[in-house]
């Protein structure tokens, strides 16, 4: 009398909950890794290796100077694993006193090699103005430390690293001061600068500069300079790395939800892929030691291929099998009664009776009736 198999209870369970469920993160504040202990992952940024992603960011002693670079990762961006201190200040003589900021990882697959580039200053000013370059063949291994320099003899603050969709990569800094922002195009082994190939918004002050792609638009978020005080976020678009770029508008609110740019992740998932932003809420804006400085995570919403907004959520959704950032907690009711159907043959699970309980479920054709209607009710780990 029933089209199509009879299926188990059990067996529908297994196939929603083999997707990833959504996560609540409470943002705004310092989140602990696994073991309870403060993320100590400023300034940083991800790279997704496998189902992890991996989050490297600063370590800093209570006077500011540097520890190390730390490495997390996580399946969901709210379970943090502490994997390695990467990069110490014991491995190499010019980390044994110094500041380290911003350090970023990607991945050079003509190498086999995880390159990782970094601002460095020594310790007792910020007159060096210097980028750094450390290297490992694994993600989480033990970094080599291969030296600072000042890229093409500019100086080199504030930075970040991307990888283009043809394994070209580029290194972003602050230069002239603090006063322009350099883009230079990296060798193919990503160690070291080829050419200098754009100065962008020259006698703007921007910093904590943040680049990244999104189909054939190329975009960047950050912020004017006002030490640790937090202030407004501008973005600006092109359709090339080198050339064309918009001038700047404003992105969140008039402080960045008390954070600055730190990095931008693209989210890949079943949905589609969603941008989130990455911040710091620095504790040296109220005298605080750098490692007390919380986090901030922004969805970024793109109303058309060049109108960016950006939100403030908390708590804040994340689905990384989805690809989706969102608002509100993932525990509790998805609002509403829905139908589940088979995209294949357009039938709907149907309740074998919907009068005796425990009586399995069919495939059924798609009717609207009551048999047909379920409550859904999310899990929040």
């Amino acid at each position: 009398m029933f089209r199509g198999c009879l299926l188990s209870l059990a067996a529908l369970s297994f196939s929603i909950s083999s997707h990833a469920a959504p996560v609540s993160v409470a943002n705004g504040v310092q989140w602990t890794d696994t073991n309870g202990r403060g993320v100590q992952a400023h300034g940083g940024g991800m790279i997704k290796v496998g189902s992890y992603y991996y989050w490297f960011g600063e370590s800093r002693h209570t006077d500011d100077s540097f520890y190390g670079v730390s490495c997390y990762r996580s399946t969901d961006l709210k379970t943090w694993e502490f994997r390695n201190s990467v990069l110490l200040q014991t491995s190499a003589a010019e980390l044994a006193t110094c500041v380290i900021e911003r350090p970023k990882v990607i991945y050079c697959a003509a190498t086999g090699k995880f390159v990782m580039w970094m601002h460095w200053e020594n310790g007792k000013d910020y007159t060096q103005a210097r980028a750094a370059v450390a290297t490992c063949s694994t993600v989480d291994g033990n970094y080599t430390y291969l030296g600072s320099f000042r890229p093409n003899n500019n100086m080199s603050r504030d930075c970040n690293l991307f990888v283009d969709t043809d394994n070209s990569a580029y290194f972003i800094s602050t230069s002239n001061d603090n006063k322009d922002l350099s883009v230079y195009y990296l060798t193919s082994d990503y160690q070291s600068v080829s050419r200098q190939v754009a100065t962008l918004y020259a006698g703007q002050y921007r910093e904590a500069p943040a680049l990244f792609k999104r189909g054939s638009y190329y975009y960047l978020i950050s912020s004017t300079t006002s030490g640790w005080n937090p202030n407004q976020q501008k973005y600006a678009y092109s359709t090339n790395i080198s050339s064309g770029w918009s001038g700047l508008s404003n992105i969140g609110d008039a402080t960045c939800y008390n954070s600055q740019t730190s990095y931008v992740l693209p989210i890949q998932g079943s949905a589609g892929t969603a941008y989130l932003f990455m911040g710091d809420r620095w504790a040296g804006a109220s005298g605080q030691p750098v490692n007390n400085s919380s986090y901030v995570w922004c969805p970024i919403t793109f109303n058309s291929n060049t109108s960016l907004s950006m939100n403030y959520y908390d708590p804040l959704t994340i689905d990384t099998s989805a690809g989706t950032v969102g608002n509100g907690p993932a525990g509790g009711s998805i609002s509403g009664t829905h139908s589940i159907i088979n995209v294949q043959n357009g039938e709907a699970v149907d309740n074998a009776s919907s009068n005796t309980q425990n009586a399995g479920i069919i495939l059924w054709a798609n009717n609207g009736g009551n048999a047909q209607k379920w409550n859904f009710t999310q899990n929040s780990d």
